[in-house]
């Protein structure tokens, strides 16, 4: 059987999310396909593997060596190969950036226009795109917003259903997150930015770790604590001061 056709059938009946399944589409069809599509599955080598990462971004050769790793599994189970031959392969170090966001007192500054309203909710409420688009006026009630879905149907993970403290207004978001990103994108931030504002802001208001996951809707409190552990060059001054009215031999 050749690949390609293994790879198209399986792809599609994964059990997993609309959204994971156009990802995995998207990262055979522009990585995986054009050097495996062709060969037969029970002839594909590791040095192959290998050779569809090479020049990939490292966050890119991650996922493209999940999906084929998820491939190579399913044929595995189905007894079409004795082993998979991405056995043993590994994607280059991934390198995190640190993430970018801004805080509250910076972007009250900032005029966004007709979508002030809508950045400054995301960034007040910590939702995820996803999860503000889905958002009607019944999801707002007694003071708090309440989320239950996404524009991908359910959410995220279990510990995506949630409520959070009602601050701003809500009005429903555009259906498209293009206008949003034009008009962030001169600050050199994303949609997404805005949820680290929120959980930036819960942290230097001293909001404990695991109340912050909740607010965030997020299911591993490890990915909580990356943005907890983030810092701004004007704490580490900060910091200085403090010190230097605790001690008596400064500087």
């Amino acid at each position: 059987m050749k690949f390609g056709d293994f790879a198209g059938a399986t792809i599609a009946s994964l059990p997993i999310r609309k959204k994971t399944r156009a990802n995995y589409v998207s990262a055979y069809k522009c990585h995986i396909a054009p050097k495996l599509e062709s060969k037969k599955i029970s002839k594909i080598t590791r040095e192959e593997i290998q050779e569809v990462l090479v020049g990939l971004p490292s966050q890119t050769a991650h996922t493209v060596l999940a999906v084929m790793k998820t491939l190579f599994r399913e044929a595995e189970y189905r007894k079409l190969i004795k082993y998979s031959p991405t056995d043993g392969v590994k994607a280059p170090t991934k390198i995190v950036a640190a993430r970018k966001f801004i805080p509250f007192e910076e972007l009250d500054t900032y005029d966004f226009g007709k979508y002030n309203s809508h950045i400054r909710f995301l960034a007040v409420h910590g939702l995820r795109w996803g999860e503000a688009v889905a958002l009607t006026h019944e999801d707002v009630r007694n003071g708090r917003i309440y989320i239950t879905k996404s524009i991908h149907g359910a959410t995220k993970s279990q510990s995506g259903m949630r409520s959070v403290p009602q601050v701003s207004e809500f009005k429903p978001f555009p259906t498209t997150p293009r206008p949003l990103r034009r008009v962030l994108s001169p600050h050199g931030v994303t949609i997404h930015s805005l949820r680290h504002t929120y959980a930036y802001f819960l942290k230097t208001q001293g909001v404990h770790v695991t109340t912050a996951q909740r607010l965030l809707g997020h299911s591993d409190p490890r990915v909580t604590m990356a943005v907890y552990t983030q810092v701004l060059d004007t704490e580490i001054d900060d910091v200085g001061v403090m010190l230097r009215k605790a001690v008596s031999w400064n500087i």
